[in-house]
């Protein structure tokens, strides 16, 4: 655990509102498959661009009141939510690690996932680019910054401390996902209908890669009691047909797995 000055905590906070800013663009774009950095930022109802004193992070939607300066049209409460959320994890990531390698690691984990959890969500949908794509920037990271567990120390004893960690990466993401795939598969087979996405397959890989086996489970057991818990009741409370109700699943894994480098901290 680092004992970060508190002056590097705010400074993370406050790259983490600006880049939770940034984190909205994805959010609403990438299922879109719209370019991320080009055209500005713009209302999706009236399509004008955003000046930049109306694009200040949660100051601007507060000034504003959640409505476009004009169109009137309501921006949604998911906007200064994503920003203060991504502040927030960024803040506890550098209290907990310092400044350092495993905290740029940890805060990128934290920013991929925040994006996964609001486009499993809102559009049922959980992009290649991020899941993919984080995983293979795990897999890199991984080189750098330990991935805990058995695997490496069992097989490979000897070798590089670095190979070690990739190979504890790597067999994570397949224990945490084989069986997963294959009850999955199972179900299907059963029931004639899909139990699981495979963008949630890729989910599990990216946790698996990041977290490390124990972690990693961790991650799906929160995803799997919350999951269970909260989408019986919102079936319940809303009056939805169990039977064709398609829980985000991805949604609950990505807050489950959101937590867990942060756990000392909350």
């Amino acid at each position: 655990m680092a004992d970060s000055p508190a002056i590097l905590v705010i400074f993370a906070a406050l790259f983490g509102l600006l880049f939770g800013s940034f984190l909205n663009v994805c959010i609403y774009r990438i299922p879109r498959d719209l370019s991320v950095v080009l055209p500005r930022s713009f209302c999706p109802a009236c399509e004008k661009g955003i000046a930049w004193y109306d694009n200040v992070p949660v100051f601007s939607f507060l000034c504003l009141r959640g409505r476009c300066r004009y169109c009137r049209h309501g921006i949604g409460w998911r906007y200064p939510l994503v920003e203060t959320t991504t502040a927030v994890c960024f803040a506890l990531v550098v209290a907990e690690y310092g400044w350092n390698g495993a905290a740029l690691k940890w805060a990128l984990f934290e920013a991929v996932l925040i994006v996964l959890f609001w486009t499993d969500l809102e559009e049922r949908i959980l992009p290649d680019e991020l899941t993919v794509g984080g995983t293979v920037a795990g897999l890199l990271l991984a080189f750098f910054v330990t991935v805990p567990g058995p695997f490496g120390v069992w097989l490979l004893s000897a070798t590089h401390p670095a190979w070690l960690s990739l190979l504890n990466s790597v067999l994570a993401a397949g224990v945490l996902t084989l069986p997963i795939a294959f009850v999955a598969w199972l179900y299907s087979r059963v029931r004639h209908r899909e139990g699981l996405g495979l963008g949630d397959l890729k989910l599990l890989l990216l946790l698996g890669v990041f977290l490390g086996i124990e972690d990693g489970i961790r991650a799906l057991l929160i995803a799997s009691i919350a999951g269970s818990v909260i989408g019986i009741a919102y079936v319940l409370i809303a009056r939805k047909e169990a039977s064709s109700y398609q829980l985000p699943f991805g949604t609950f894994l990505c807050a489950g797995g959101a937590i867990l480098p942060l756990i000392h901290r909350l």
